[in-house]
C-alpha cells in the first residue's frame, strides 16, 4: 500500500511539473503569433479610421513600440496578478470577459457533455455487447454520421426542424430578453442563478434555450463515445476474468453490466478530458451558430475586429482549461487504473 502510494505521488508531482514548461510555451507561443501578424494591433483593431496620431499614442501607452521581450517580461508580470489585459476595441477587461462570458460556455460545455454521454456510452455499449448485429451496424452508422456532421450544419438543421417548422424551442440567446433582465445575477451559470432565487420560469426559460446549443454539440461527440465504449466492451468481453465469471454461471446481463462495462469506462474518463479542447472548438461554432454569448462567440467577435489583445487573451485561456483538464484526468486515471502510474 506504502509503495502504491508513493507511486501515485511522484506520478502526480511530474504530471504538475511538466504543466509548467508547458503553459510557458503555449504563452511565448501565442504571444508571438501576435506579435509577428502584420499591421499595428491598434489601427486593425480600430479599422482605420482615427488618426494616425491618436494610433501612436494608444500604441505608445499599451506599450507596442516597446521591445519584444520587454514585452513578453511585462505579460508574463500581469499574468501573474490575474491580469489579462485590455481590449482595444471597447475597453473591456479579458478577465471580465472570461468571468462572464465563460460562464456561458461552460453552462454549454458541461451540457453538452452529459448529451454525449447520456447518448454515447449507452449505444456503446449495446453496440459492443451484440457485435455485427443489426443494432451494431445502426448504433456504429449513427455514430459516424454525428461525429462526420460539421457542428453548425446540425446547429442550422435543428433550428430549421424544432425552430421554424415546429416551433418547441428557442433558436438562438442564452435565455429571453425579460429573464435576462430580472434575473439576478450570483454565478452568471443562469441555470444556477435561477434555483438560487426560485425562480422557476426563469429556470425552464433558460433551459428551453440551452437544449437546441447542447443537443447539438453534444450529439457530434457522441459519436467519439459511441466508438470507444464499443470498441473497449468488445476487448473486455474476451477477458479472462470474463470468461471465468461466465463458467461460475454468473448470468450474462451481470457480466456484461457488472463487469465488462465498469472496465470499459476507464479509457472514457480518459478520453473526456482531452475531448475539452475538442468541446471548446466545438462551442465557438455553436455559440456562433446559436448567437450563444459564450466566451466562444465573444472570441470571434473579437477576430473579426483583429482586436489582439483580446484573441490574446481568450486563446491563452482556451489552453489552461485544456493543461487542467489534462491534469485531473491523469489524476482521476491514475486513481482508477494503477498501471497508469508507472508510464
Amino acid at each position: 500500500m506504502a509503495g502504491g502510494g508513493s507511486s501515485l505521488k511522484s506520478y502526480l508531482l511530474v504530471r504538475v511539473a511538466l504543466v509548467i514548461p508547458t503553459i510557458l510555451i503555449l504563452l511565448t507561443l501565442v504571444f508571438v503569433l501576435m506579435r509577428v501578424a502584420p499591421g499595428n494591433p491598434v489601427s486593425a483593431a480600430l479599422g482605420g479610421h482615427v488618426p494616425e496620431a491618436v494610433i501612436k499614442e494608444l500604441t505608445h501607452k499599451l506599450g507596442y513600440d516597446r521591445p519584444l521581450i520587454v514585452q513578453f517580461g511585462s505579460y508574463l508580470w500581469h499574468l501573474l496578478q490575474g491580469n489579462f489585459g485590455t481590449t482595444i476595441t471597447d475597453k473591456r477587461q479579458v478577465s471580465q470577459i472570461i468571468l462572464v462570458n465563460g460562464a456561458a460556455t461552460l453552462e454549454l460545455t458541461l451540457a453538452a457533455t452529459l448529451v454525449a454521454l447520456l447518448v454515447g456510452v449507452p449505444i456503446g455499449l449495446v453496440a459492443g455487447r451484440f457485435r455485427d448485429r443489426p443494432v451494431d451496424a445502426a448504433s456504429r452508422i449513427f455514430g459516424i454520421v454525428m461525429y462526420a456532421t460539421p457542428v453548425f450544419v446540425l446547429g442550422l438543421l435543428a433550428q430549421i426542424v424544432f425552430g421554424s417548422w415546429l416551433n418547441w424551442l428557442p433558436i438562438s440567446g442564452q435565455a429571453s430578453p425579460l429573464t435576462s433582465a430580472l434575473l439576478t445575477t450570483h454565478t452568471h451559470l443562469l441555470l444556477v442563478d435561477a434555483v438560487i432565487d426560485g425562480d422557476w420560469p426563469a429556470f425552464w426559460d433558460v433551459l428551453r434555450h440551452l437544449v437546441l446549443p447542447a443537443a447539438t454539440l453534444g450529439l457530434v461527440f457522441a459519436g467519439v463515445f459511441i466508438r470507444l465504449v464499443r470498441v473497449n466492451v468488445i476487448r473486455t468481453l474476451k477477458d479472462d476474468y470474463i470468461e471465468a465469471a461466465r463458467a461460475r454461471g454468473i448470468r450474462e446481463r451481470a457480466v456484461v453490466y457488472r463487469h465488462a462495462f465498469r472496465n470499459a469506462l476507464v479509457p472514457v474518463i480518459t478520453v473526456i478530458g482531452l475531448e475539452i479542447a475538442l468541446l471548446l472548438g466545438g462551442a465557438v461554432l455553436t455559440e456562433t451558430t446559436f448567437n450563444w454569448p459564450g466566451i466562444g462567440h465573444a472570441l470571434y467577435i473579437y477576430l473579426q475586429n483583429r482586436d489582439y489583445a483580446a484573441v490574446q487573451g481568450i486563446v491563452i485561456v482556451f489552453g489552461l482549461v485544456i493543461v487542467a483538464a489534462s491534469l485531473i484526468v491523469d489524476f482521476v486515471s491514475a486513481l482508477i487504473d494503477p498501471r497508469m502510474r508507472y508510464q
